[in-house]
């Protein structure tokens, strides 16, 4: 079952030049949740209960080239972590929350400088 976790804001469509109307739904199914689990059980165990902040407060987003998701980073300074929900769309053209794991901050860094990850101003 999915349901529901957020919306890409005007902003965020505009600084990624994405080709979607602001409000388009963010979701999330059992199968994300199990993914998560499984894959970075400690990271889930600690910031799964903040997924629908990252995405409606993110300190950065970007997309990643590789394989076209639309990343959200949310710098948590209590713990010094950066923590990235990925979010891609499925072949039934509905975005899905699909990973979400600590990020090495000296990655965070690096891909800020490059400008992969954009800063958004609060």
């Amino acid at each position: 079952m999915r349901k529901k976790i957020g919306v890409f804001s005007a902003r965020i469509v505009e600084i990624l030049e994405l080709d979607i109307p602001a409000g388009t739904p963010i979701y999330i199914a059992d199968s994300n949740i199990e993914h998560m689990k499984t894959s970075h059980p400690d990271d889930f165990a600690q910031y799964g209960s903040e997924l629908s902040n990252i995405i409606a407060n993110p300190d950065y987003v970007g997309k990643n080239a590789k394989d076209d998701s639309i990343e959200f980073t949310k710098e948590y300074y209590i713990n010094g972590e950066y923590v990235k929900v990925a979010v891609r769309i499925s072949t039934h053209n509905i975005y899905y929350a699909r990973s979400m794991y600590v990020l090495n901050p000296k990655r965070v860094k690096n891909f800020i400088a490059k400008g992969t990850l954009k800063k958004l101003d609060k």
